[in-house]
């Protein structure tokens, strides 16, 4: 998808360790959005831990 490309083309110009957050396939659902964030493990903490996971590759 569009991330997947954005990413390919930042490390072919800039090699970095890379780490995805995103969504699993999965149906929509309702909720406010921080419920959201949540449940898809979008949130600050999801980021956090996603983006150390990467920093000890380098």
């Amino acid at each position: 998808g569009l991330g997947d490309s954005i990413a390919q083309t930042l490390i072919s110009n800039h090699p970095a360790p890379l780490e995805y957050v995103g969504v699993n396939d999965s149906f929509g659902e309702s909720g406010t959005p921080t419920q959201l964030l949540e449940k898809y493990g979008l949130n600050a903490e999801n980021i956090v831990k996603a983006a150390k996971k990467a920093l000890k590759r380098k």
